[in-house]
Protein backbone atom coordinates (compact mmCIF):
# COMPACT_ATOMS: atom_id res chain seq x y z
CA UNK A 1 0.00 0.00 0.00
CA UNK A 2 1.30 3.41 -0.85
CA UNK A 3 2.61 5.50 1.95
CA UNK A 4 0.03 8.39 1.60
CA UNK A 5 -2.78 6.02 1.30
CA UNK A 6 -1.67 4.36 4.61
CA UNK A 7 -1.93 7.47 6.19
CA UNK A 8 -5.14 8.36 4.49
CA UNK A 9 -6.60 4.98 6.24
CA UNK A 10 -4.79 5.04 9.31
CA UNK A 11 -6.21 8.66 9.59
CA UNK A 12 -9.67 7.42 9.10
CA UNK A 13 -9.20 4.66 11.39
CA UNK A 14 -7.61 6.50 14.18
CA UNK A 15 -10.87 9.39 14.48
CA UNK A 16 -13.41 6.22 14.20
CA UNK A 17 -11.87 4.33 17.35
CA UNK A 18 -11.49 7.49 19.27
CA UNK A 19 -13.81 10.83 18.45
CA UNK A 20 -11.62 13.05 20.24
CA UNK A 21 -12.47 16.67 19.39
CA UNK A 22 -9.75 18.70 17.96
CA UNK A 23 -8.11 20.92 20.88
CA UNK A 24 -9.65 24.53 20.94
CA UNK A 25 -6.31 26.38 20.05
CA UNK A 26 -5.52 23.69 17.68
CA UNK A 27 -6.28 24.17 13.57
CA UNK A 28 -6.52 21.27 11.31
CA UNK A 29 -6.57 21.57 8.07
CA UNK A 30 -7.50 19.11 5.38
CA UNK A 31 -5.71 19.86 1.65
CA UNK A 32 -3.67 18.66 -1.47
CA UNK A 33 -0.15 19.64 -0.37
CA UNK A 34 1.17 16.75 -2.95
CA UNK A 35 3.01 19.75 -4.69
CA UNK A 36 5.50 20.47 -1.60
CA UNK A 37 8.88 20.65 -1.99
CA UNK A 38 11.15 22.51 0.31
CA UNK A 39 10.53 25.03 3.49
CA UNK A 40 13.89 27.01 2.06
CA UNK A 41 12.62 29.85 0.59
CA UNK A 42 15.54 29.68 -1.51
CA UNK A 43 14.16 26.81 -3.55
CA UNK A 44 10.16 26.68 -2.40
CA UNK A 45 8.26 27.28 -5.68
CA UNK A 46 5.11 25.89 -5.39
CA UNK A 47 1.93 26.68 -3.86
CA UNK A 48 1.93 24.82 -0.99
CA UNK A 49 5.50 25.39 0.23
CA UNK A 50 5.21 29.22 -0.32
CA UNK A 51 1.45 29.11 1.84
CA UNK A 52 3.72 27.56 4.95
CA UNK A 53 7.05 29.48 4.80
CA UNK A 54 4.61 32.44 4.27
CA UNK A 55 3.51 31.71 7.93
CA UNK A 56 7.00 31.41 9.07
CA UNK A 57 8.61 34.18 7.54
CA UNK A 58 8.15 38.00 6.81
CA UNK A 59 8.75 39.65 4.05
CA UNK A 60 10.46 43.10 3.63
CA UNK A 61 7.80 44.26 2.06
CA UNK A 62 3.80 43.36 2.37
CA UNK A 63 0.11 44.42 0.74
CA UNK A 64 -3.16 44.70 1.75
CA UNK A 65 -4.75 40.88 0.32
CA UNK A 66 -7.84 42.81 -0.66
CA UNK A 67 -5.83 45.91 -2.35
CA UNK A 68 -2.72 44.43 -3.50
CA UNK A 69 -2.51 47.73 -5.63
CA UNK A 70 -0.76 49.53 -2.56
CA UNK A 71 2.51 49.00 -0.98
CA UNK A 72 3.12 48.54 2.49
CA UNK A 73 6.02 47.80 5.00
CA UNK A 74 6.46 44.81 6.45
CA UNK A 75 10.53 44.27 8.29
CA UNK A 76 11.09 47.90 5.79
CA UNK A 77 9.38 50.20 7.49
CA UNK A 78 10.90 52.78 5.45
CA UNK A 79 12.13 52.44 1.15
CA UNK A 80 12.86 54.56 -1.55
CA UNK A 81 14.85 54.99 -4.96
CA UNK A 82 17.47 57.23 -5.56
CA UNK A 83 17.49 59.51 -8.66
CA UNK A 84 19.44 56.90 -10.25
CA UNK A 85 16.28 54.60 -10.50
CA UNK A 86 19.08 52.05 -9.79
CA UNK A 87 19.60 52.04 -5.87
CA UNK A 88 16.83 51.00 -3.54
CA UNK A 89 17.36 51.71 0.31
CA UNK A 90 14.86 49.63 2.93
CA UNK A 91 15.36 50.97 6.43
CA UNK A 92 14.37 47.73 9.17
CA UNK A 93 12.42 48.03 11.96
CA UNK A 94 14.05 47.71 15.18
CA UNK A 95 11.84 45.80 16.91
CA UNK A 96 11.32 42.68 14.94
CA UNK A 97 13.16 39.25 16.09
CA UNK A 98 13.67 36.05 14.42
CA UNK A 99 11.88 32.84 16.43
CA UNK A 100 15.46 31.96 17.88
CA UNK A 101 14.96 35.72 19.58
CA UNK A 102 17.94 37.21 17.55
CA UNK A 103 16.98 40.86 16.56
CA UNK A 104 16.60 40.81 12.42
CA UNK A 105 18.92 42.96 10.90
CA UNK A 106 19.37 44.61 7.46
CA UNK A 107 22.67 42.19 7.63
CA UNK A 108 19.79 38.87 7.60
CA UNK A 109 17.93 40.87 4.96
CA UNK A 110 20.89 41.46 2.37
CA UNK A 111 22.26 37.53 3.41
CA UNK A 112 18.95 36.62 2.19
CA UNK A 113 18.98 37.63 -1.45
CA UNK A 114 22.42 36.73 -1.51
CA UNK A 115 21.79 33.41 -0.75
CA UNK A 116 19.08 32.84 -3.67
CA UNK A 117 21.47 34.32 -5.84
CA UNK A 118 24.23 31.84 -4.70
CA UNK A 119 22.46 28.74 -4.29
CA UNK A 120 20.81 29.39 -7.81
CA UNK A 121 17.53 27.39 -7.53
CA UNK A 122 14.45 27.30 -9.03
CA UNK A 123 13.12 30.79 -8.22
CA UNK A 124 16.65 32.68 -7.92
CA UNK A 125 16.01 33.79 -12.04
CA UNK A 126 13.51 36.24 -9.69
CA UNK A 127 16.58 38.46 -9.04
CA UNK A 128 18.80 37.35 -11.99
CA UNK A 129 16.58 38.26 -14.35
CA UNK A 130 17.78 42.25 -13.16
CA UNK A 131 21.59 40.67 -13.58
CA UNK A 132 22.66 39.83 -10.17
CA UNK A 133 24.97 36.91 -10.56
CA UNK A 134 27.10 34.95 -7.80
CA UNK A 135 29.66 37.52 -8.40
CA UNK A 136 28.21 40.44 -8.05
CA UNK A 137 25.59 39.97 -5.36
CA UNK A 138 27.87 40.78 -2.48
CA UNK A 139 28.50 43.57 -3.59
CA UNK A 140 25.21 45.27 -5.01
CA UNK A 141 22.80 43.73 -1.83
CA UNK A 142 24.55 45.03 1.05
CA UNK A 143 23.81 46.00 4.83
CA UNK A 144 25.07 49.66 5.74
CA UNK A 145 23.86 49.87 9.30
CA UNK A 146 19.96 48.99 9.50
CA UNK A 147 19.44 49.24 6.01
CA UNK A 148 19.30 47.32 3.22
CA UNK A 149 21.25 48.66 0.20
CA UNK A 150 19.83 47.04 -2.83
CA UNK A 151 21.38 48.43 -6.66
CA UNK A 152 20.00 46.13 -9.79
CA UNK A 153 22.31 46.48 -12.40
CA UNK A 154 19.45 47.51 -14.86
CA UNK A 155 17.05 49.68 -14.71
CA UNK A 156 13.54 48.88 -13.95
CA UNK A 157 10.27 49.92 -12.68
CA UNK A 158 9.80 50.08 -9.08
CA UNK A 159 6.84 48.75 -8.32
CA UNK A 160 8.48 45.67 -10.01
CA UNK A 161 11.15 45.63 -7.37
CA UNK A 162 8.81 46.13 -4.58
CA UNK A 163 6.11 43.72 -5.35
CA UNK A 164 8.88 41.11 -6.10
CA UNK A 165 10.04 42.45 -2.38
CA UNK A 166 6.69 41.33 -1.28
CA UNK A 167 6.67 37.43 -2.14
CA UNK A 168 8.60 34.45 -0.27
CA UNK A 169 11.97 34.81 -2.10
CA UNK A 170 12.27 38.01 0.12
CA UNK A 171 11.60 36.11 3.18
CA UNK A 172 13.96 37.11 5.63
CA UNK A 173 16.36 34.41 6.93
CA UNK A 174 17.92 33.93 10.50
CA UNK A 175 21.83 34.31 9.18
CA UNK A 176 23.47 33.07 12.34
CA UNK A 177 20.85 30.07 12.75
CA UNK A 178 21.34 29.27 9.12
CA UNK A 179 25.43 29.10 8.78
CA UNK A 180 25.20 27.26 11.95
CA UNK A 181 23.57 24.55 9.89
CA UNK A 182 25.60 24.69 7.47
CA UNK A 183 27.03 22.11 5.45
CA UNK A 184 29.73 22.07 3.14
CA UNK A 185 29.25 25.59 1.90
CA UNK A 186 25.10 25.55 1.54
CA UNK A 187 24.41 28.23 3.74
CA UNK A 188 22.12 25.83 5.33
CA UNK A 189 19.62 24.69 2.85
CA UNK A 190 19.66 21.13 3.85
CA UNK A 191 18.55 21.76 7.02
CA UNK A 192 16.33 24.69 6.09
CA UNK A 193 14.49 22.06 3.75
CA UNK A 194 12.73 20.35 6.72
CA UNK A 195 12.89 23.46 9.45
CA UNK A 196 12.21 27.10 9.39
CA UNK A 197 15.03 30.14 10.23
CA UNK A 198 12.46 32.99 10.53
CA UNK A 199 10.44 36.21 12.13
CA UNK A 200 6.88 35.27 11.53
CA UNK A 201 3.82 33.94 13.64
CA UNK A 202 5.02 30.49 13.52
CA UNK A 203 7.68 28.02 13.61
CA UNK A 204 8.00 24.71 12.15
CA UNK A 205 7.69 21.88 14.15
CA UNK A 206 7.39 18.92 11.34
CA UNK A 207 7.29 18.06 7.86
CA UNK A 208 6.54 14.39 6.87
CA UNK A 209 6.13 14.58 2.62
CA UNK A 210 3.02 12.78 1.82
CA UNK A 211 1.67 13.25 5.27
CA UNK A 212 1.28 16.60 7.14
CA UNK A 213 3.48 19.82 7.93
CA UNK A 214 2.66 21.14 11.45
CA UNK A 215 3.40 24.63 12.73
CA UNK A 216 3.66 25.71 15.99
CA UNK A 217 2.92 29.66 17.14
CA UNK A 218 5.68 31.80 18.16
CA UNK A 219 4.12 33.32 21.85
CA UNK A 220 6.10 36.37 21.58
CA UNK A 221 6.48 36.98 18.02
CA UNK A 222 7.11 40.70 17.32
CA UNK A 223 3.98 41.31 15.06
CA UNK A 224 1.87 39.24 17.97
CA UNK A 225 1.03 36.52 18.77
CA UNK A 226 -1.54 34.17 16.91
CA UNK A 227 -4.74 33.20 18.14
CA UNK A 228 -4.30 29.62 18.14
CA UNK A 229 -1.30 27.39 19.46
CA UNK A 230 -0.72 25.25 16.29
CA UNK A 231 -1.77 24.60 12.81
CA UNK A 232 -1.76 21.00 11.17
CA UNK A 233 -2.11 20.81 7.48
CA UNK A 234 -2.79 17.10 6.41
CA UNK A 235 -1.83 15.97 3.10
CA UNK A 236 -5.68 15.02 1.86
CA UNK A 237 -5.90 15.14 -2.06
CA UNK A 238 -8.88 14.12 -2.80
CA UNK A 239 -11.92 16.33 -2.04
CA UNK A 240 -13.96 13.53 -1.27
CA UNK A 241 -11.84 12.77 1.61
CA UNK A 242 -11.46 16.46 2.72
CA UNK A 243 -14.87 16.37 2.95
CA UNK A 244 -15.43 13.63 5.60
CA UNK A 245 -12.62 14.93 7.53
CA UNK A 246 -14.51 17.86 7.70
CA UNK A 247 -17.89 16.55 8.23
CA UNK A 248 -16.78 14.38 11.25
CA UNK A 249 -14.93 17.30 13.14
CA UNK A 250 -11.57 15.61 12.19
CA UNK A 251 -10.84 18.47 10.80
CA UNK A 252 -11.76 22.33 11.14
CA UNK A 253 -11.17 23.52 7.13
CA UNK A 254 -10.81 21.84 3.60
CA UNK A 255 -9.57 23.49 1.08
CA UNK A 256 -10.28 21.94 -2.05
CA UNK A 257 -13.50 21.81 -3.36
CA UNK A 258 -14.57 20.15 -6.70
CA UNK A 259 -18.26 20.95 -8.10
CA UNK A 260 -19.97 18.80 -6.19
CA UNK A 261 -18.63 19.37 -2.59
CA UNK A 262 -19.45 22.53 -3.09
CA UNK A 263 -22.78 22.17 -4.07
CA UNK A 264 -23.33 19.67 -1.04
CA UNK A 265 -21.43 21.97 1.37
CA UNK A 266 -23.51 24.87 0.59
CA UNK A 267 -26.77 22.96 1.78
CA UNK A 268 -25.13 22.02 5.32
CA UNK A 269 -26.20 25.37 7.65
CA UNK A 270 -23.24 24.12 9.60
CA UNK A 271 -20.56 25.27 7.13
CA UNK A 272 -18.91 28.90 6.24
CA UNK A 273 -17.33 29.45 2.65
CA UNK A 274 -14.39 31.86 2.73
CA UNK A 275 -13.42 32.72 -1.06
CA UNK A 276 -10.96 34.89 -2.79
CA UNK A 277 -10.19 35.24 -6.35
CA UNK A 278 -6.90 33.83 -6.62
CA UNK A 279 -4.06 34.70 -9.57
CA UNK A 280 -3.46 31.04 -10.21
CA UNK A 281 -4.66 30.25 -13.80
CA UNK A 282 -6.11 27.44 -15.68
CA UNK A 283 -4.12 26.84 -18.88
CA UNK A 284 -3.69 24.18 -21.94
CA UNK A 285 0.19 24.71 -23.12
CA UNK A 286 1.28 23.10 -26.96
CA UNK A 287 4.74 22.35 -27.09
CA UNK A 288 6.26 23.80 -30.26
CA UNK A 289 8.22 20.55 -31.14
CA UNK A 290 5.06 18.64 -32.66
CA UNK A 291 4.47 19.37 -35.89
CA UNK A 292 1.42 19.97 -35.79
CA UNK A 293 0.88 22.22 -32.67
CA UNK A 294 3.44 25.22 -34.57
CA UNK A 295 1.36 25.65 -37.29
CA UNK A 296 -0.36 29.38 -35.89
CA UNK A 297 -3.55 28.08 -37.74
CA UNK A 298 -3.61 25.39 -35.91
CA UNK A 299 -2.69 27.05 -32.14
CA UNK A 300 -5.86 29.63 -32.93
CA UNK A 301 -7.98 26.78 -34.26
CA UNK A 302 -7.49 24.62 -30.45
CA UNK A 303 -8.88 28.06 -28.83
CA UNK A 304 -11.90 27.95 -31.11
CA UNK A 305 -12.40 23.90 -29.82
CA UNK A 306 -12.53 24.90 -26.21
CA UNK A 307 -15.93 25.36 -24.19
CA UNK A 308 -15.15 27.93 -22.13
CA UNK A 309 -18.22 28.44 -20.07
CA UNK A 310 -19.60 25.43 -20.61
CA UNK A 311 -16.99 23.79 -18.54
CA UNK A 312 -17.15 26.63 -15.84
CA UNK A 313 -20.66 25.94 -15.52
CA UNK A 314 -20.69 22.39 -15.84
CA UNK A 315 -17.65 21.16 -14.47
CA UNK A 316 -16.25 23.84 -12.13
CA UNK A 317 -19.29 25.08 -10.61
CA UNK A 318 -18.24 28.45 -9.38
CA UNK A 319 -14.12 27.35 -8.50
CA UNK A 320 -13.33 28.97 -11.32
CA UNK A 321 -14.21 31.99 -13.88
CA UNK A 322 -13.72 32.30 -17.20
CA UNK A 323 -10.45 34.44 -17.96
CA UNK A 324 -8.32 34.64 -21.18
CA UNK A 325 -5.52 36.81 -20.80
CA UNK A 326 -2.32 36.24 -19.35
CA UNK A 327 -2.12 38.80 -16.79
CA UNK A 328 -4.52 37.52 -13.75
CA UNK A 329 -7.68 39.60 -12.81
CA UNK A 330 -6.98 42.19 -9.65
CA UNK A 331 -3.35 42.98 -11.40
CA UNK A 332 -2.39 45.81 -13.10
CA UNK A 333 -2.50 45.67 -17.11
CA UNK A 334 -5.16 43.06 -17.07
CA UNK A 335 -6.89 42.48 -20.24
CA UNK A 336 -10.69 41.16 -19.45
CA UNK A 337 -11.72 40.70 -22.90
CA UNK A 338 -13.23 37.35 -24.10
CA UNK A 339 -12.15 36.87 -27.76
CA UNK A 340 -13.01 33.33 -27.61
CA UNK A 341 -16.20 31.80 -27.88
CA UNK A 342 -16.11 27.94 -28.88
CA UNK A 343 -16.97 27.84 -32.18
CA UNK A 344 -16.17 24.28 -33.99
CA UNK A 345 -16.94 25.65 -37.80
CA UNK A 346 -14.26 28.31 -37.52
CA UNK A 347 -11.67 25.85 -36.13
CA UNK A 348 -12.44 23.17 -39.01
CA UNK A 349 -11.90 26.30 -41.43
CA UNK A 350 -8.52 27.18 -39.85
CA UNK A 351 -7.20 23.34 -39.55
CA UNK A 352 -8.41 22.80 -43.00
CA UNK A 353 -6.18 26.32 -44.06
CA UNK A 354 -3.05 24.88 -42.43
CA UNK A 355 -3.70 21.60 -44.39
CA UNK A 356 -4.80 19.44 -42.01
CA UNK A 357 -9.08 18.97 -42.39
CA UNK A 358 -9.19 15.65 -41.47
CA UNK A 359 -7.08 16.72 -38.48
CA UNK A 360 -4.62 15.12 -36.19
CA UNK A 361 -3.53 12.90 -33.00
CA UNK A 362 -2.03 14.28 -30.05
CA UNK A 363 -1.47 13.36 -26.18
CA UNK A 364 -2.48 15.49 -23.15
CA UNK A 365 -0.75 14.91 -19.90
CA UNK A 366 -2.82 16.01 -17.02
CA UNK A 367 -2.86 14.89 -13.08
CA UNK A 368 -5.41 12.56 -11.93
CA UNK A 369 -6.22 14.83 -9.29
CA UNK A 370 -9.79 16.51 -9.28
CA UNK A 371 -10.58 18.72 -11.46
CA UNK A 372 -7.92 18.65 -14.26
CA UNK A 373 -8.69 14.79 -15.65
CA UNK A 374 -12.64 15.92 -15.68
CA UNK A 375 -11.39 18.77 -17.96
CA UNK A 376 -9.12 16.78 -20.00
CA UNK A 377 -11.56 14.68 -21.17
CA UNK A 378 -13.97 17.57 -21.81
CA UNK A 379 -11.66 18.88 -24.35
CA UNK A 380 -10.86 15.53 -25.67
CA UNK A 381 -15.04 15.65 -26.38
CA UNK A 382 -14.62 19.19 -27.59
CA UNK A 383 -11.78 19.23 -29.71
CA UNK A 384 -12.78 15.80 -31.25
CA UNK A 385 -15.81 17.91 -33.04
CA UNK A 386 -12.97 19.23 -35.49
CA UNK A 387 -10.78 15.85 -35.66
CA UNK A 388 -8.37 16.44 -33.20
CA UNK A 389 -8.06 13.28 -31.65
CA UNK A 390 -6.48 13.66 -28.13
CA UNK A 391 -5.24 10.61 -26.15
CA UNK A 392 -5.15 11.96 -22.43
CA UNK A 393 -2.29 10.65 -20.79
CA UNK A 394 -2.84 10.71 -16.92
CA UNK A 395 -0.56 10.79 -14.57
CA UNK A 396 0.07 12.14 -10.66
CA UNK A 397 1.64 15.06 -10.08
CA UNK A 398 4.99 15.21 -9.63
CA UNK A 399 5.10 12.87 -12.62
CA UNK A 400 2.90 14.84 -14.93
CA UNK A 401 5.04 18.41 -13.79
CA UNK A 402 8.56 16.44 -14.31
CA UNK A 403 7.81 15.58 -18.00
CA UNK A 404 6.48 19.25 -18.81
CA UNK A 405 9.79 20.88 -17.25
CA UNK A 406 11.77 18.64 -19.09
CA UNK A 407 9.64 19.69 -22.51
CA UNK A 408 8.39 15.89 -23.03
CA UNK A 409 5.03 16.69 -23.69
CA UNK A 410 2.81 17.21 -26.48
CA UNK A 411 -0.11 19.23 -24.74
CA UNK A 412 -0.22 19.85 -20.91
CA UNK A 413 -3.10 21.12 -19.12
CA UNK A 414 -2.42 22.70 -15.45
CA UNK A 415 -2.47 25.74 -13.32
CA UNK A 416 -0.16 28.35 -13.13
CA UNK A 417 0.18 31.21 -10.46
CA UNK A 418 1.95 34.89 -10.58
CA UNK A 419 5.68 34.75 -8.90
CA UNK A 420 4.27 37.86 -7.63
CA UNK A 421 1.50 40.31 -7.92
CA UNK A 422 2.56 42.26 -10.96
CA UNK A 423 2.44 41.77 -15.02
CA UNK A 424 6.11 41.34 -15.43
CA UNK A 425 5.42 38.36 -13.71
CA UNK A 426 3.23 36.22 -16.30
CA UNK A 427 4.25 38.27 -19.10
CA UNK A 428 7.73 37.23 -18.61
CA UNK A 429 6.65 33.41 -18.28
CA UNK A 430 4.30 33.30 -20.87
CA UNK A 431 6.08 35.40 -23.29
CA UNK A 432 9.62 35.51 -22.63
CA UNK A 433 12.31 32.73 -24.02
CA UNK A 434 15.69 34.16 -24.88
CA UNK A 435 17.28 30.63 -25.19
CA UNK A 436 15.31 27.53 -26.36
CA UNK A 437 18.38 25.46 -25.87
CA UNK A 438 18.17 22.38 -23.11
CA UNK A 439 20.80 24.00 -21.16
CA UNK A 440 18.91 27.83 -20.77
CA UNK A 441 18.85 29.55 -17.48
CA UNK A 442 16.08 30.87 -17.80
CA UNK A 443 13.32 28.54 -17.90
CA UNK A 444 9.93 29.81 -18.43
CA UNK A 445 6.86 28.62 -19.60
CA UNK A 446 7.21 29.61 -23.28
CA UNK A 447 10.48 27.85 -22.83
CA UNK A 448 8.69 24.80 -22.01
CA UNK A 449 6.56 24.83 -25.24
CA UNK A 450 9.63 25.62 -27.74
CA UNK A 451 8.36 29.11 -28.24
CA UNK A 452 9.81 32.23 -29.04
CA UNK A 453 8.09 35.77 -30.54
CA UNK A 454 11.61 37.85 -30.35
CA UNK A 455 9.09 41.08 -31.45
CA UNK A 456 6.98 40.47 -28.12
CA UNK A 457 9.89 39.38 -26.05
CA UNK A 458 11.24 42.94 -26.85
CA UNK A 459 7.82 44.41 -25.45
CA UNK A 460 7.58 42.19 -22.47
CA UNK A 461 11.16 44.14 -21.68
CA UNK A 462 10.17 47.57 -22.65
CA UNK A 463 7.13 47.26 -20.02
CA UNK A 464 8.58 46.08 -17.69
CA UNK A 465 11.57 49.33 -18.14
CA UNK A 466 8.73 51.81 -18.07
CA UNK A 467 8.41 53.58 -14.68
CA UNK A 468 5.07 55.31 -15.82
CA UNK A 469 2.31 53.37 -14.06
CA UNK A 470 -0.46 54.55 -16.56
CA UNK A 471 1.87 54.04 -19.35
CA UNK A 472 2.96 50.81 -18.56
CA UNK A 473 -0.54 49.46 -17.68
CA UNK A 474 -1.16 50.44 -21.23
CA UNK A 475 1.85 48.25 -22.82
CA UNK A 476 0.61 45.23 -21.13
CA UNK A 477 -3.04 45.77 -21.91
CA UNK A 478 -1.26 45.80 -26.36
CA UNK A 479 0.87 42.83 -25.32
CA UNK A 480 -1.62 40.29 -24.10
CA UNK A 481 -3.85 41.35 -27.00
CA UNK A 482 -1.40 40.64 -29.80
CA UNK A 483 0.13 37.61 -27.64
CA UNK A 484 -3.52 36.35 -27.76
CA UNK A 485 -3.34 35.78 -31.39
CA UNK A 486 -0.20 33.67 -31.86
CA UNK A 487 0.55 32.00 -28.64
CA UNK A 488 0.68 28.20 -27.79
CA UNK A 489 -1.33 28.62 -24.43
CA UNK A 490 -4.99 28.32 -24.22
CA UNK A 491 -6.06 30.43 -20.81
CA UNK A 492 -9.00 29.35 -19.78
CA UNK A 493 -9.61 30.50 -16.36
CA UNK A 494 -8.71 32.21 -12.85
CA UNK A 495 -9.03 30.14 -9.91
CA UNK A 496 -11.88 30.94 -6.90
CA UNK A 497 -10.32 29.58 -3.88
CA UNK A 498 -12.97 28.25 -1.34
CA UNK A 499 -11.98 27.48 2.14
CA UNK A 500 -14.95 25.45 4.24
CA UNK A 501 -15.08 25.60 7.81
CA UNK A 502 -17.66 25.32 10.68
CA UNK A 503 -19.21 28.47 12.05
CA UNK A 504 -17.71 27.99 15.51
CA UNK A 505 -13.99 28.90 13.56
CA UNK A 506 -12.98 32.19 11.90
CA UNK A 507 -10.21 33.98 11.08
CA UNK A 508 -8.36 32.19 8.08
CA UNK A 509 -6.62 35.06 5.57
CA UNK A 510 -6.76 34.10 2.03
CA UNK A 511 -5.19 36.34 -0.17
CA UNK A 512 -4.87 36.50 -4.17
CA UNK A 513 -1.54 34.03 -3.96
CA UNK A 514 -0.10 31.67 -1.52
CA UNK A 515 2.46 34.67 -0.34
CA UNK A 516 -0.48 35.95 1.49
CA UNK A 517 -3.00 33.33 2.62
CA UNK A 518 -2.18 33.23 6.52
CA UNK A 519 -2.93 31.60 9.55
CA UNK A 520 -2.25 33.71 13.07
CA UNK A 521 -6.05 35.14 12.86
CA UNK A 522 -8.00 31.69 13.05
CA UNK A 523 -9.43 31.40 15.92
CA UNK A 524 -12.47 29.50 17.80
CA UNK A 525 -15.75 30.69 20.06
Amino acid sequence: MPVKLAWLVFLLLLAAAARAQIPHDTVVMAMDIDDFVSLDPAEAYEFSDIEAIANCYDHLLDYDPAHPETIAGALATRWSVDPDGRTYRFVLRDDARFASGRKVTAEDAAFSLQRLVQLDLTPAFVLTQFGFTKDNVGELIRAEGQTLVVETPIKVAPSLVYYILTTSIASVVDRAESLAHQQDGDLGHHWLRFHSAGSGSYRLREWRPGERYVLDAVPDAWSGAAKNRQVIVLDVPEPATQTLLLERGDADYMRNLDKDQLAALARNPDFVFDRALRSRQTYLALNQKNQYLRRPEVILALKYLVDYQGIADGLLGGTRIVHQSFVPDGILGVDDALPFTFDPARARALLAKAGLAQGFDVTLDVTTASPWLDIAEALQASFAQANVRVTVVPGDEMATLTKYRARRHEMYLFDWGSDYPDPHSNAQAFVTDDDMSDHAALRTLAWRNSWADPALGARVEAAERETEVAKRAELYHALERDDEKVAPFILMFQEVSFAVHRKSVHGFIMGSGADHTLYRAIEKD
